[in-house]
């Protein structure tokens, strides 16, 4: 849906007639509205029993405020339903039984002042969008219909006018009335605003221009190969056209074009500006890329798809399919990129990301059901970080002997926690400092301190090295170690005996002492949570949350719905999306982004070292 907002011209919102504006209306107005498309309002199942089209109307109107403009309303409604009296050509349609093209009628004299009512408002709403048909309007107290035309059309431009349509799709009633109104009123791809490039210049629909086309949509299809859907942004596109990839540098070379129509490709053999195609078999250019003249430097600002909401580990249940299920995954993700994938090597696990626990499922039957993989989705382990919170010191010597040359090395060390700014040591002398940012966040600042000679200057980088790989499997649940600092300031060595790997496991191992007797601690991953939730159920949702040990950190207002803001651990948002769609009838949104790592509470710590020194026995 996002990706085809992100193109299209108009956007035509489905409204049901028994329910009005509903929460999938609310989400998909979201983004319609991010994007600043048209859009016309089609209040369908005008002939279902329960249709109730003035309140469909009025809960437009609620939610979408005055920009609301109604264009037509129904004679009558129910099973009977076949009239519509239209305010914009102010005739009376009246639909054949089996739908179709309906006659026109006059409008009956007792609707007459609720259409002129009616009609009146609909031109005082266009006069407002040009300042020439306002000066037209108010000189002769109506405008024709060539200049409602104009005046509605400007509106939809600006966002301050969308047309609302009666229909019964099922009957074919009134849908040919809004696509002829799409065809003569809605805005051409050349009267839209112009497309924005990553570095904020406009981009005109202008057929003269140089090529440029964007990518919105991969569909990979398993006898044809990749189906890749592009708008044309400006020029033009024949077959054999070669065109540059903004992104990768790629050259493309077009060998086919088509206008899909459903399944249908209907080959063409060019596309112009404004126009929607597809073409098959591009080699390195997937969704939200552009492709470009080679003389012409832009690329198409890209679409920015929803942060995911929900996190799974996908195992494999063979061998087999464990060599094959990456290459799968990644090529799901390059349909769909709001279907992330990475391999984490801290949990040791393939974490897929998606929207919701229905986006999970899809993706699940596409690996059983397209790609034949057996597969487990389990809840994802947590990126734990160990630190500590007092100074502490230990030796270890590691002594080997088997035979021929043995193994020796002694090493004494402290170690405290790191901050940033915190004065040097002074208890020894410094020899040498590294300082060293660590990939998975905070440091290691690592002193050597040796003075004369007890530990060869050479072996002190395999010491740094065994801190390091403790660090990387720390010692209270396995996770990363960060923000220490480390001094090694003494130690002995053997002339024959002494070698790097003796230093390296007599560093690991004197660091893990020292850190288990400097009360380390657990850090959890803590994400800032945004949950936009009717006002209503307000309370249920924020009970929630304090059960999540969520810390509540505002409440704002937007539009009707309010914003809880709070800082929750990700431990307990597993499955959340799915927690609050039942809380809120589905009412509910949520986002949520990484924050900072805080201390967990010493009873969760406990019981996780308690399970990781479990694993370990076994």
């Amino acid at each position: 849906m996002i990706a085809s907002l992100r193109v299209a011209d108009t956007c035509v919102m489905a409204i049901n007639a028994q329910h009005g504006f509903e929460v999938g209306s609310e989400l998909v107005w979201n983004y319609a509205e991010q994007f600043n498309k048209p859009v016309i309002l089609a209040i369908n199942q005008m002939d279902h029993p329960r249709a109730d089209f003035d309140s469909s109307l009025q809960s437009l109107q609620t939610h979408l405020g005055a920009k609301v403009t109604q264009m037509q309303y129904p004679l009558n409604q129910g099973p009977d339903f076949n009239e519509i009296i239209d305010l914009l050509k102010m005739v009376l349609y009246r639909f054949p039984a089996d739908g179709g093209k309906p006659e026109k009628l006059p409008i009956p004299a007792s609707e007459k002042e609720k259409a002129d009512r009616l009609h009146n408002e609909l031109v005082e709403k266009a006069a407002e969008n040009d300042e020439k048909l306002m000066e037209k309007y108010f000189a002769k107290g109506t405008l024709d219909e060539d200049e409602l035309r104009l005046g509605l059309k400007e509106g939809m431009i600006h966002h301050d006018v969308f047309p609302v349509f009666v229909m019964s799709a099922k009957k074919n009633m009134g849908t040919g009335r809004m696509m002829g109104f799409i065809d003569n009123v809605a805005p051409t791809p050349h009267e839209a605003k112009p497309e924005l490039t990553t570095d904020g210049k406009e981009i005109t629909c202008d057929p003269k221009k140089p090529t440029v086309l964007f990518v919105f949509k991969s569909h990979l299809e398993p006898n044809l190969g990749k189906l890749s859907f592009f708008k044309v942004i400006s020029g033009e596109v024949t077959t054999n056209t070669e065109l540059v990839n903004s992104q990768t540098g790629a050259i493309e070379r077009i060998h086919q074009l088509f206008i899909m129509d459903g399944k249908t490709r209907n080959v063409v053999d060019k596309l112009v500006a404004g126009d929607i195609g597809a073409t098959l078999k591009l080699k390195d250019t997937y969704s939200n890329q552009t492709l470009r003249d080679k003389n012409y430097e832009v690329t198409i600002k890209p679409i920015e798809f929803p942060h995911p909401r929900i996190r799974v580990a996908v195992t494999a249940k063979s061998q087999s399919d464990k060599e094959k299920i990456g290459e799968v995954l990644n090529k799901i993700h390059q349909e769909d990129p709001t279907l992330e994938v990475e391999y984490s090597k801290e949990l040791k696990q393939l974490i897929l990301s998606a929207q919701g626990e229905l986006h999970v499922t899809v993706c699940k039957w596409l690996l059983e059901n397209s790609y034949k993989l057996n597969v487990d989705f389990d809840t994802p382990r947590i990126s734990y970080r160990e630190t500590i919170r007092k100074p502490s010191s230990a030796s270890y010597r590691h002594k080997k002997q088997s035979g021929g040359a043995g193994q020796f090395g002694e090493v004494y060390m402290k170690i405290e926690p790191y901050e940033e700014g915190m004065p040097e040591p002074d208890e020894f002398t410094i020899r040498g400092k590294d300082v060293i940012d660590l990939e998975w966040g905070g440091k290691l600042v690592f002193y050597n301190c040796i003075v004369g000679g007890v530990i060869d200057s050479r072996f002190i980088p395999s010491i740094l090295k065994g801190v390091m790989e403790k660090m990387e499997e720390g010692p209270i649940t396995g996770s990363y170690v960060r923000d220490v600092r480390v001094m090694v300031h003494d130690g002995k060595m053997h002339p024959v005996d002494s070698n790097d790997i003796s230093f390296k496991i007599a560093g690991m191992m004197a660091f893990k002492e020292a850190f288990m007797k400097a009360e380390p601690r657990l850090l959890e991953p803590i994400y800032n949570l945004e949950v936009r939730v009717p006002e209503e159920m307000m309370g249920e949702v924020m009970g929630d949350l304090q059960t999540r040990r969520s810390m509540i950190i505002g409440v704002d207002t937007f539009g009707n719905f309010q914003v809880i803001k709070a800082k929750t651990p990700l431990a307990e948002l597993d499955r959340y999306s799915t927690s609050l769609r039942s809380l809120s009838q589905g009412r509910a949104s949520f986002s949520q982004r990484f924050a900072e790592y805080q201390p967990v509470p010493f009873e969760i710590q406990q019981k996780l070292a308690k399970e990781l020194a479990e694993v370990e026995e076994i």
